[in-house]
């Protein structure tokens, strides 16, 4: 599973997509389009963003939900709980209690 983590984090594109779903999570594949188009002004194609969608879902990073006739896409952060809980940080070192 942390294979397929890193390899979605490794690409920019999959970074913006998740940043984008951090400001607003729900999206449809229009809406991120768009505002990948719009805010960042990237020339990406809805198949390519669907396929980067894709790979975010593989790794757990990307939900999906239909209501309807949409595909509703949501943040999952928990993936990124799990890495950091894999290493975590050891304690800072304190300062040493003198005896007496």
């Amino acid at each position: 599973m942390a294979d397929d983590l890193f390899k979605a984090l490794a690409d920019p594109t999959r970074r913006i997509i998740l940043d984008e779903l951090t400001e607003k999570s729900g999206q449809t594949l229009f809406e991120i389009c768009s505002r990948l188009s719009m805010k960042h002004q990237l020339g990406i194609s809805r198949q390519a963003v669907s396929q980067h969608l894709a790979l975010l879902e593989a790794a757990g990073l990307v939900e999906t939900r239909r209501e309807g006739r949409y595909k509703f896409h949501d943040l999952n952060t928990a993936p990124l709980r799990q890495i950091t809980e894999r290493w975590p940080m050891p304690n800072p070192p304190g300062p040493e209690k003198s005896t007496p």
